[in-house]
């Protein structure tokens, strides 16, 4: 089989669910795959309405989270592969949004003078 036929083969997302412990997606194939939330940390410190701005992205082969800088690839989700990212890395990302989210709040104090 060449590799054209097995990139065909492979499912792309259609739509995509987050609850509070569940990523649930939707596959053209017919198939639902959900895993635990907990698998992609950006997701679980995120806020429900940041969970839902998601799009597709690579006609279906990927799913983004523009706010959140996350990616998640189906063919990883399929393989069972949880979130790659370092402790170090996730480490800085939660440190910078917990001082981006300290500014905002500061802001809307200050504003209401």
């Amino acid at each position: 089989m060449n590799t054209l036929a097995i990139e065909s083969a492979t499912p792309t997302a259609e739509s995509v669910t987050v609850t509070h412990d569940t990523l649930t997606v939707e596959l053209s194939d017919g198939r639902g795959i959900s895993v635990p939330l907990a698998w992609f940390p950006r997701l679980v410190h995120a806020t429900p309405a940041e969970r839902k701005n998601w799009r597709l992205i690579g006609r279906g082969r990927g799913i983004h989270w523009e706010t959140l800088d996350e990616d998640i690839s189906i063919d990883g989700l399929l393989a069972g592969r949880p979130s790659g990212e370092s402790q170090s890395s996730f480490k800085k990302w939660l440190a910078a949004r917990r001082i981006a989210k300290t500014r905002r709040a500061t802001t809307r104090v200050a504003s209401r003078r």
